[in-house]
């Protein structure tokens, strides 16, 4: 199959997790001592030229489907580099009978640990029901880059309800604590132009660098739907929205690049 695919239906539930630990190997590269993934979660590691390892994770078969509960839990040890990406975007579909699906997120960097978390784009296709929620814990001296994109419904069609949270903590210490719902029953507002503004295609970018906590970024427009501002800790936060996925990703990758220049 191209991507995962995520169904909102009804049925006894199924549980699935996948694991990832990355460890510094002590010649200059990182080893991947755990890589477990099972049921529709599918972890594979891929070729690095660098000191980082890389991971990507790929739909194995469809799913969850309402009631059922998936989770991807990653663990970036001290010195340790990890990227990891999806092999396709996740479309959230409708199952034969209500009922929602959740998908949570894990991840710990130790100290001097550094994570690039960049997934695909997540689809909220027309009837689906999911629940998002991410939380990140990194220690006072890790880093991170983590992209999240949301497209609401596939060209020509309404988004179906999609739930998503987002926590960033540093040395204990939340950094970002935000959720946005959209869709059918999210609160009124939420394509308005204090949200959404009518645009089908939202994203955040958050990156976190101990430099930040001495030398905030500046806030400022990032060209035409985009902006960063500093965050309460050594980090910042970029958001986008924008027509379609093409442009979104251009924004944001763009955001990233002006980062990197500071």
């Amino acid at each position: 199959m191209d991507g995962l695919t995520v169904r909102a239906g009804a049925g006894a539930g199924v549980r699935s997790v996948a694991r990832i630990v990355a460890r510094d190997d002590g010649r200059g590269g990182t080893s991947l001592p755990v890589l477990e993934s099972d049921g529709p979660l599918a972890l594979r590691r891929t070729r690095s030229t660098g000191p980082e390892a890389r991971v990507m994770l790929v739909g194995a078969m469809s799913g969850p489907l309402g009631g059922d509960h998936f989770t991807v839990e990653g663990r970036v040890e001290e010195g340790a580099r990890l990227s990891v990406g999806s092999a396709a975007a996740t479309i959230a579909l409708p199952g034969q009978a209500k009922g929602d699906a959740r998908y949570d997120v894990r991840l710990d960097v130790a100290d001097h640990g550094e994570l690039h978390w960049l997934p695909e784009q997540l689809i909220s296709a027309r009837g689906s029901d999911l629940h998002v929620a991410t939380r990140v814990e990194l220690a006072a001296t890790a880093r991170l880059v983590l992209r999240e994109e949301q497209v609401l419904g596939r060209v020509g069609e309404e988004p179906g309800r999609l739930t998503s949270r987002l926590t960033v903590r540093v040395a204990g210490q939340a950094v970002l604590d935000q959720e946005l719902a959209c869709g059918p029953g999210a609160p009124g507002g939420w394509d308005g132009p204090a949200v959404l503004a009518g645009y089908q295609a939202v994203g955040q970018l958050v990156v976190v660098r101990p430099e930040f906590g001495a030398e905030p970024v500046t806030a400022r427009v990032l060209g035409e739907g985009a902006s960063v501002v500093p965050l309460a800790g050594p980090a910042a936060l970029v958001t986008a929205v924008a027509p379609d996925a093409l442009l979104l990703r251009r924004l944001l990758d763009e955001a990233l690049a002006s980062l990197q220049q500071t």
